[in-house]
């Protein structure tokens, strides 16, 4: 059975596999259970009074199922990769990452967190101030994972929230080694002075400046002390092992994308069938209703461009009026679990093409629907190839609509690559090279456009209108699976919402 069949069949009915260590709930009480050796931490405790820096299935069943550690991806899934990993690495070498920092808006007003992406990948672990370390001990598949965390600290955690602490690092996030962040001064010297090879992206192991939190690098100077037991050749950069990892989607992620790009599409098809009159009301309306079909919120901040202001790709502002007889082009999708999906739709204002819009929006779809026709490994295609493709299409097709598209026009009228890799990230795994051909079990997105300036090189016509139609795609063995099918993309299918 191909890949894409064998996801397409789990697509109604996620399949979950049991954990190594679960917290497993009775009616009235929580017990925790190992496979191999009874480690009960928790095995008086209510389950109403158990508190962690993330929800838990014990605390949120509301928001995940049992044997997941977070949304969609079970605690086996975060430790099979780092089992993967590690088998990456040369033995007796270690990978070294840091969680994120908060990130702060004003003095004392904190930015929504967002955990880095490779540590969330590895670890599931939702809270700032961490450290993991995978270590491959030259066992095989075997490997050590270190996970140092703030302790718990009722005074803290009556202003922040609560922690997870490091009892929890081991009983639930499956640490094999912990310890508290205050005091990895002295633990983190001792780990990597005996390594053969350090991976790590963390600044601090090359000896420059870091902004990481003082935990790591404050004035009591790790680094310092790093740069003085570690030889500055055995540190190789981690993110590329992790790019070829990350690039390739498990079946449990393709269907969690897929519930994302799901929610997202009904989102945005329920904000085509309303007729707005400002871009930020249309802004709102869209954000909220990611959220009222199950996503956190938005993985970026919309793209809500009416009339002329589609010609700025990254148009963020959303703050003009919609003007009956112009179209608007939304871009955005919402986020789950720390994984996005990505969205483009450009529809009329008033929900009724016009002649030079309904062609200019119809060449557009005709190359972005070929395009996604060809995600898929039997094409034998790379991003770099597909966006050629919808380059040449795309010319065709203005060249029937009377433009000229000798010498640079096309970098005038389609001046972005067709597409990026998307997962937990919107522009996922960055560093990973578009010429690579496509495999199955990645995820792009397709996004054709067309932007015309107001200039007389351009037929008068269509003179101002920017059009972008975008999918996020998962890629198949013999076709393709699009994760964002809910958000109506057809002329009539767009023209029958306001009927």
């Amino acid at each position: 059975m191909s890949t894409c069949k064998t996801i397409l069949r789990q697509l109604p009915c996620c399949t979950r596999r049991p954990t190594p260590w679960i917290l497993r709930s009775t009616p009235s009480r929580v017990v925790l259970h190992d496979r191999s050796a009874f480690r009960c931490s928790y095995a008086s405790i209510s389950a109403a009074e158990l508190k962690f820096g993330q929800p838990l299935h014990e605390t949120h069943p509301h928001i995940l199922r049992p044997g997941e550690l977070t949304p969609g991806i079970t605690a086996l899934e975060y430790a099979q990769r780092r089992s993967r990993l590690a088998n990456k690495l040369p033995r007796h070498s270690v990978a070294v990452l840091a969680a994120s920092e908060v990130t702060y808006r004003a003095s004392g007003i904190f930015n929504e967190y967002r955990q880095d992406s490779n540590f969330f990948y590895l670890t599931g672990f939702n809270e700032p101030n961490a450290l993991a370390i995978i270590v491959n001990d030259g066992s095989g598949d075997n490997h050590l994972f270190h996970l140092y965390v703030r302790e718990k600290d009722p005074k803290a955690e009556l202003w922040d929230g609560a922690r997870s602490g490091t009892q929890a690092a081991i009983d639930v996030f499956n640490a094999d080694e912990t310890g508290d962040i205050e005091h990895i001064e002295d633990i983190l010297p001792q780990i990597v002075s005996d390594a053969t090879e350090i991976y790590t992206d963390i600044p601090a192991f090359n000896f420059g400046r870091s902004s990481l939190h003082r935990y790591l690098y404050g004035p009591s100077g790790t680094s310092e002390k790093l740069k003085k037991i570690v030889d500055h050749q055995k540190v190789k950069p981690l993110r590329p092992i992790l790019n070829e990892m990350r690039v390739f989607k498990s079946e449990d992620e393709v269907v969690h994308l897929r519930a994302v790009g799901q929610a997202s599409g009904r989102a945005f098809t329920k904000s085509m069938r309303q007729t707005f009159t400002k871009e930020k009301d249309l802004t709102s309306f869209l954000e909220y209703n990611f959220k009222v079909n199950g996503c956190d919120h938005s993985s970026f901040v919309p793209v809500v461009a009416g009339g002329s202001n589609a010609l700025s790709i990254h148009y963020t502002r959303n703050d003009d009026v919609l003007r009956d007889g112009d179209m608007v082009l939304v871009d955005g999708g919402g986020e789950a679990g720390t994984y996005v999906s990505d969205i483009t739709r450009t529809w009329p204002v008033n929900g009724k093409f016009s002649d030079p819009q309904r062609d200019l929006y119809n060449a557009v779809l005709n190359v972005q629907r070929s395009c996604v026709s060809l995600c898929r490994e039997t094409a034998g295609l790379s991003l770099d190839r597909l966006h050629s493709v919808a380059e040449s299409g795309l010319k065709d097709q203005l060249q029937q609509l009377g433009f000229d598209v000798s010498g640079d026009a096309m970098s005038t009228l389609f001046p972005h690559h067709v597409g990026h890799y998307v997962g937990l990230d919107v522009h996922d795994c960055p560093g990973y090279p578009r010429g690579y051909n496509l495999k199955a079990g990645q995820c792009i997105t397709v996004e054709p456009g067309i932007y015309v300036p107001d200039s007389d090189r351009w037929p008068e016509r269509f003179r101002g209108i920017g059009i972008r139609i975008e999918d996020s795609v998962c890629v198949g063995d013999d076709s393709p699976i699009v994760l964002t099918t809910e958000a109506v993309k057809e002329v009539d299918d767009i023209e029958a919402l306001r009927e």
